[in-house]
């Protein structure tokens, strides 16, 4: 089974996204920080990460690029989910390792494309 690395810091789009997972076959593990998804990356190997940018602490990019900096994690790919969408967080979040950014509010489709493409 698929497993996928949700990193929010709020509650509310941690269990929308768990929700349009579970509800579509795929097994789910939730952090609430960069530091904590840097933790649970290198023990549950997830297959994908779905991971917000703006949290408190370490942002999502340096979490990327942190995750990215490992052996045991740097090919996991990462799908950024935010807030932020110009055109300069999109080319920026590629720079930083991410293989897309879905900007919120997304749709459950958005979010099943991205794992069909990448996990």
């Amino acid at each position: 089974m698929n497993k996928i690395l949700i990193v929010d810091d709020s509650s509310a789009e941690l269990a929308n996204l768990r929700s349009i997972l579970d509800q579509n076959g795929w097994h789910s593990v939730t952090a609430t920080s960069g530091a904590e998804a840097l933790r649970k990356a290198a023990v549950d190997k997830p297959n994908l990460i779905l991971m917000d940018i703006v949290m408190p602490d370490m942002d999502g990019y340096e979490a990327c690029r942190a995750l990215h900096a490992e052996p045991a994690t740097k090919g996991i790919p990462i799908v950024f989910v935010s807030s932020k969408n110009q055109k300069a967080d999109q080319l920026w979040a590629k720079m930083q390792g991410g293989k897309a950014l879905i900007s919120k509010p997304y749709t459950p489709q958005q979010i099943l494309d991205a794992l069909k493409a990448y996990a």
